[in-house]
C-alpha cells in the first residue's frame, strides 16, 4: 500500500528545470563583457576630462588616469576669465532657446497637418521634408555666407537663430509627424463636437499626447544647437561680446604653450547645461521610445 503521508507528492506536477547549455552561458557572458566595456568606453572619457580639470599639464602626461593628488582649483575661474567663457554661455543659452522656440513654433503646425492630411500631397510634402536629411553641413556653408553678407546680418546673433531651426526642421516635422500619427482620431472628433477649432485640437488634443515626441525633438535639437561650432564661427565670428562658448573654448589653446587644466577645465562647464537638460528631459525621451517599441 502507498504510504498516505506520499500521496500529495504523487499528485505534485513534476518539477521542471531549465538547463542552459555552454553556448547560452557563453552567450550571456559575452554580451554583458560588451555591454560593460561600452559603458566603460562612455565614462572613461569623462572621468579624465573631470580629474584633467584639477591637474597641471605635467601631471595630466605623467599620471592621465590618476586622481589629483593636489587639486588646483583657480582653473575653472581662469578659463571663465581668460575666454569669457561667462558672456559666451549666455550667449549660447541666448541662441539655443531662441532657435528651440522658432522650431517647435514651425515644426509643430506642420506635423500637426501632416498627420491629419491624408493623401499624395501630404506623402511628397513628408518626403520633401525627408530630404532634408540628405543636406551635408559643408554644401550650405557657401550659400548661407552669401546669404547672410546680402540680408545685412553677418556677424549677428540673429542670422545663426534663423539659421539653426531651418536645419532642424526636417528631423522635427518626421518625429512630430510619427507621434501625431498614434493620436486616436476619436479624440479630435469628441473635441470637434465640443466645439473645439482647430487650434485648440492642436494644442489640447495632440500636444499633451505628443510630449514624449515634443521632449526628444527638443533634447536632440538643443544638442546641435549647444554644440554648433561651424556656423557661429563663420557667421559671428571672433566677435568677444556675441560669439558662443564653441567658438570661445578654443581661444584656451594657445600656439606655443597651452594649460591643458585650464582647457579641461572650460570643456567641463560647457557640458553642465547638458548634463542639467538631459537629467529634464530624460524621463519624456525614455517614454518616447519606451512608446515606439510598444507599437511597433
Amino acid at each position: 500500500m502507498r504510504n498516505p503521508e506520499q500521496a500529495p507528492r504523487a499528485l505534485r506536477r513534476p518539477r521542471t528545470t531549465r538547463r542552459v547549455g555552454r553556448g547560452g552561458r557563453l552567450l550571456w557572458g559575452v554580451s554583458h563583457s560588451l555591454i560593460w566595456l561600452y559603458a566603460l568606453a562612455l565614462v572613461l572619457p569623462l572621468y579624465y576630462l573631470v580629474i584633467s580639470s584639477f591637474k597641471k599639464t605635467t601631471d595630466i602626461f605623467d599620471s592621465p588616469l590618476t586622481p589629483p593628488l593636489d587639486p588646483v582649483w583657480h582653473y575653472f575661474g581662469d578659463a571663465i576669465s581668460y575666454a569669457r567663457l561667462d558672456l559666451a554661455m549666455v550667449n549660447s543659452a541666448l541662441v539655443t532657446a531662441t532657435a528651440l522656440v522658432l522650431t517647435l513654433l514651425l515644426a509643430v503646425p506642420a506635423a500637426f497637418a501632416l498627420a491629419r492630411s491624408r493623401g499624395r500631397l501630404s506623402t511628397l510634402l513628408e518626403r520633401i521634408f525627408a530630404m532634408g536629411f540628405l543636406v551635408p553641413t559643408f554644401a550650405a556653408l557657401v550659400p548661407t555666407f552669401l546669404m547672410a553678407a546680402y540680408s545685412g546680418l553677418f556677424h549677428t546673433r540673429t542670422f545663426v537663430i534663423l539659421l539653426l531651426p531651418a536645419g532642424a526642421l526636417p528631423l522635427s516635422v518626421v518625429l512630430l509627424t510619427q507621434f501625431m500619427r498614434t493620436v486616436p482620431p476619436e479624440l479630435e472628433e469628441s473635441a470637434r463636437v465640443d466645439g473645439a477649432g482647430t487650434w485648440t485640437v492642436l494644442w489640447r488634443v495632440f500636444v499633451p499626447l505628443s510630449m514624449p515626441g515634443i521632449a526628444t525633438v527638443l533634447l536632440l535639437n538643443f544638442l546641435n544647437f549647444w554644440n554648433e561650432y561651424l556656423y557661429s564661427l563663420v557667421i559671428i565670428g571672433p566677435d568677444t561680446s556675441q560669439r558662443t562658448i564653441q567658438v570661445a573654448l578654443p581661444t584656451l589653446q594657445a600656439n606655443q604653450a597651452t594649460e591643458y587644466g585650464v582647457l579641461m577645465a572650460g570643456t567641463a562647464i560647457t557640458l553642465i547645461p547638458v548634463y542639467i537638460v538631459y537629467v529634464v528631459l530624460q524621463r519624456r525621451m525614455e517614454q518616447a521610445l519606451i512608446s515606439g517599441a510598444v507599437k511597433m
